[in-house]
Parts: structure tokens; sequence; C-alpha cells
């Protein structure tokens, strides 16, 4: 038996119809909670809730929109109402919108903000209210991306809406510390319809959806896996185990879990009394600005063909 035990526990875990929500939501089913499933369309809820049934699961469908305070009261309400409480909100519903920045319409960036930032404010808000009034504590785990952390080539509004995820991680760790609520952030890598369409991970995804596995140095160098890999994240975080970690960025995928640094200062220098920007031009090339922060996420480091 799993010493991770869920047992009692309710969970929200939002855009669970497929991909990496879906498999949050059977590794928390799997082991003891009960879980409201969410998407934007009713035959996939459905769909997700069938499977986490037949797995020996517990699960309802609670079918919306995330992004306004009225959906996010939807899905806490229906947890209480489905399961009497609410102990694990998981905010991964996500939509792309990706042009680069002078392409990019107000709509393309509203858009994703709206589900990915203010989607996962607004649910992490009514869920706070919720674990706040049990007086139980709780878990909320943010669901963020690479992107988030280093930015990404066409990405302004999912980039953006990532680091303030990030940022929101931390920040309500500290806010809810006293009530008991851990907050920390996920990074998540793994082969899902977004990632396919990247070139050099392309003909894996494809050999791996033929029966084939993965190769060591995607699954450990690039912690590149399924979503499943991702997964065991999820309950051990919502677990007693992990009581002590909050306010963390949490990278998984593949074979590979990782910590993820939080920015920091990494050098400075002084001028009494201020800088000017002739002493400025003189200093950085030799001091502060001596090795430059890279961005971007790191190209997969694929073997040379023969």
């Amino acid at each position: 038996m799993s010493s991770i035990d869920l047992t009692g526990k309710a969970a929200v875990v939002t855009g669970s119809g497929r991909g990496l929500g879906l498999a949050y939501a059977h590794a928390l089913a799997a082991h003891g909670a009960s879980v409201v499933v969410n998407d934007v369309d009713e035959a996939v809820a459905q769909a997700a809730v069938k499977s986490l049934t037949e797995a020996g699961g517990t699960a309802v469908a609670e079918v919306v929109a995330v992004g306004t305070g009225e959906a996010a009261d939807r899905l806490v309400n229906r947890a209480v109402t489905e399961f009497g409480r609410l102990d694990v909100l998981v905010t991964n519903a996500g939509i792309l919108r990706d042009k680069v920045l002078w392409k990019m319409t107000d709509d393309d960036f509203d858009a994703v903000v709206t589900t990915h930032l203010r989607g996962t404010f607004t649910c992490a808000r009514a869920a706070a209210v919720r674990m706040r009034e049990q007086g139980e504590g709780g878990t909320l785990i943010l669901v963020g991306s690479p992107a988030g952390q280093r930015g990404n080539f066409g990405q302004t509004n999912y980039a953006a809406a990532k680091a303030g995820i990030a940022a929101m991680a931390r920040t309500w760790s500290m806010e809810l510390a006293r009530a008991g609520v851990t907050v920390n952030a996920i990074v998540p890598v793994a082969a899902t319809a977004m990632t396919e369409t990247i070139p050099a991970f392309a003909p894996y995804v494809q050999a791996m959806k033929n029966g084939e596995p993965l190769p060591g140095f995607l699954r450990k160098g690039e912690g590149f896996g399924t979503p499943e890999d991702c997964a065991a994240l999820v309950p051990f975080l919502a677990s007693g185990a992990a009581r002590g970690i909050t306010g963390q960025c949490i990278g998984i995928g593949g074979d590979k879990v990782a910590l993820w640094s939080h920015p920091q200062e990494i050098r400075a220098a002084y001028a009494d009394g201020g800088w000017t920007p002739e002493e400025l031009a003189a200093v950085w090339p030799v001091s502060v600005g001596a090795e430059p922060q890279t961005v971007g996420i790191p190209a997969p480091k694929l073997p040379e063909a023969r």
C-alpha cells in the first residue's frame, strides 16, 4: 500500500479532461482523493470522469471555462457539494495563442492571460477562502512552465502568464502560511499536443505513440517524458509528506525532478554617490555584466547523426 494516502481529501483539477491535467487527476484519485474534473468540453470531461471511476476512483465533472470569479466559485462549490470539502487545487487549465510580439493581437494576449493568469488567481482565491474557513490547511498546486522561468520565442502572452504564476506561488506561500496552506508551482515537461509540435521532439513523440520508449537522453538529459511521468509530483505535494514544502518552483519530466532557483542578484558593483552613464559603461563589461544571463528554453541536446 502506498504511504501517500489522500483518502478523505477532495481536489479540483482545472483543465483535466486530457493531457497533463488528466494525468494529475488520475494520480490524485489513485491515492484516494475525490476529484472534480474540469474542462470546457462536456464530452471530454465526462470521458475523463469515466476513466477515473473505471480505475476505481471517485470523480465528477464541472464544465466551465476558468477565468472568472463565477467559474472559480462553481468549481469550489462543486467539490464542497459533492465531497463536503476542498483540500487540493491544481490550476492546470491553459490555452495557447503563439505569435511574435509585432503580430500578437490584444485578443491573443488577453485570451491566454485570462485563462492562465486570471484563471489561476480566481480559482486560488476561491480555494483559499474555503480552505481558511475549513481551518485544516490545504494545498495549492499552480502549473507553471519553463517558458515562464526563461522566456520563449513567440510566447509573450504565455511566458508572461507563467512567470506571473511563479510569482503568485511565492507570494501566496507567505500569505497562506498561517492557515497551513502550502502553495507551490510545478514546471512540467512532457509529450503533449503542445510539445509534439517542436521539430526536435516530434519524431520521438511519434515513436512513443507507436509503442517505442523514449530514449534515455530525453528522459534524463532533457527531463522529457509522458504526462504520467509528471503526475507523481501532484499527490506528493498534496500529502502530509510535503507539508514543509511551500513557495517553490519544482520541475518534473521524464526521469528528472529539479528545483528551480528564484531570481536573485548575482553580481553587484558600487559607486560612492551613485552612478553616471559613463561609469556604468566602463564597469559593465568587467564587473556586473561580465557574465550576462541567457534567455529562452535551451535547445534539446540530441545525439549527433551518424
